[in-house]
């Protein structure tokens, strides 16, 4: 049976509406770095070479190579992590965008998937592209409906849940989770995955 992480991993990827406390564990990741207005091309050139990627990994077997602990899978959503961002300059936003790997995927089967990708599929940005590991550990997440641009009012809400239990934002950065495709989904019914890691005060 097909691993579907909206069925198996509902508590990282399908959260409440109203903020809670989650121990995310460490994950593994193809990610490329970028600078700018999300909304602009280089953005969506980032993410058009992270998704050959993730799909040269889970199209492995069909290759006539089945790394060890393969299992049939989803291809997991975008993320992106977010540097201390002022919404009213999105030319200087700082981000580090990328798709999750399942835990069998190694560094050299992340290679493999390079090498078909540059192979098939190559741009001139793909060696910015790499290969990670990151762990947010203790966060507080909400699931966020609606405009980008409204994220302020589920981070104060986020915000209101840390200061009643004794948290406090572990850095200035802050994780997305896409849930929707805003090109195919009205702007009102948009759903992403917001998440601070925390600490204890």
């Amino acid at each position: 049976m097909k691993f579907e992480w909206r069925k198996q991993e509902k508590d990282l990827y399908l959260p409440r509406d109203t903020p809670t406390v989650i121990t995310v564990p460490r994950q593994k990741f193809f990610a490329i770095k970028g600078k700018g207005d999300p909304n602009g091309a280089g953005f969506s050139e980032r993410v058009s070479v992270l998704y050959p990627l993730a799909y040269a990994v889970r199209m492995m077997p069909k290759s006539g190579f089945t790394p060890e602990g393969y299992f049939e899978y989803a291809v997991y959503p975008l993320e992106g992590v977010w540097e201390n961002t002022d919404v009213s300059d999105k030319g200087s936003f700082i981000y580090t965008i990328m798709i999750r790997q399942p835990d069998f995927v190694t560094a050299e089967i992340s290679e493999k998937a390079f090498e078909t990708t540059r192979r098939k599929k190559p741009h001139p940005i793909l060696d910015e592209a790499f290969f990670c590991e990151m762990e947010d550990g203790l966060s507080v997440q909400v699931l966020h409906i609606g405009d980008y641009d409204n994220e302020p009012a589920s981070f104060a809400k986020m915000q209101a849940l840390m200061s009643d239990n004794g948290l406090v934002r572990a850095s200035n950065n802050h994780r997305e989770i896409y849930l929707s495709d805003p090109a195919k989904t009205d702007r009102d019914k948009v759903k992403t995955v917001l998440r601070y890691s925390v600490s204890e005060c």
